[in-house]
């Protein structure tokens, strides 16, 4: 199908981006293109302007930045998985990227764009909450962070308003935290049914703590907090490891469709979390 008729704009730095959007009624960002071509073919958007960030080489690549890992918005998925600052300091990151849908659509796909479009089935977004991200945002007032927590506001939906240019997304850097993500899917480089993005800081034999985030568990990503409380003090080992993670479908609202019951989602959060917090535990 032909999408509608658009205008085209590729600022020359990220000020122009925001002016541009800030003048548009029904403008749309595109990043690598990869959630935004489909939805303009398929006549789901009607944009008056798409403004492509592609040449803006100031929202790429990543940076130490202290504490955290600073990932430019325009940095490849690819990018990300071949980092090797990203491999040292946040590979919880690096393993979900790797299951993110083929190698063509990691070579275009953006860790910004992903965020951005938020789709709850989506590895990245999960990764972003168990890790209390931060997002980097440029708009007419200004540039502002947001955490994690409330950057994901419900399906498809964002703090991002028009006029607003996500910049970069800080990662903390996880230090003595092992991390895994586990997903379940119906075919390899397919949404995932349920996915689980686990990490786990160890005091000898036993959890200190435990952060856990969600993939399609709701209309956003969500944070497993009772499983993280439960997983505090006790053994790595296996069995007590999959005892916590019985909690994991708590306070969730997990989607009804073609791919899974509703039901069958909250069996997997259970299983997967289990699974998720003894590969990160080593156990």
């Amino acid at each position: 199908m032909i999408p509608a008729q658009f205008d085209y704009v590729r600022p020359d730095d990220v000020a122009e981006a925001v002016r541009v959007l800030a003048d548009c009624e029904e403008p749309k960002v595109m990043a690598g293109g990869q959630s935004l071509t489909p939805l303009l073919r398929f006549r789901l958007a009607y944009p008056d302007v798409v403004v492509d960030l592609s040449g803006l080489a100031e929202l790429r690549g990543v940076t130490d930045d202290g504490e955290w890992l600073r990932v430019g918005a325009m940095t490849t998925h690819d990018e990300v998985m071949r980092d090797p600052m990203v491999a040292q300091h946040c590979d919880l990151l690096a393993q979900a990227t790797r299951t993110v849908a083929d190698p063509a659509v990691r070579h275009r796909g953006t860790l910004g764009g992903s965020l951005a479009h938020a789709d709850p089935a989506g590895d990245l977004p999960a990764v972003a909450a168990a890790l209390d991200a931060e997002f980097m945002i440029s708009g007419e007032d200004g540039e502002r962070t947001v955490p994690a927590s409330e950057f994901f506001q419900d399906y498809l939906t964002t703090v991002l308003d028009v006029g607003d240019v996500l910049t970069a997304v800080r990662f903390p850097k996880m230090g003595a935290w092992s991390c895994h993500y586990e997903k379940f899917s119906q075919a390899a480089q397919a949404w995932a049914i349920v996915g689980v993005a686990a990490a786990v800081r160890l005091d000898g034999g036993t959890v200190a703590e435990a952060r856990v985030g969600l993939t399609n568990m709701g209309s956003t990503p969500v944070r497993a907090r009772e499983v993280e409380e439960a997983c505090r003090g006790v053994p790595a080992r296996t069995d007590a490891l999959r005892e916590a993670a019985q909690s994991a479908d708590a306070g969730t609202d997990p989607p009804n469709d073609l791919s899974a019951r509703a039901d069958y989602r909250r069996h997997l959060a259970r299983v997967l979390t289990g699974r998720a917090l003894a590969r990160a535990a080593g156990v």
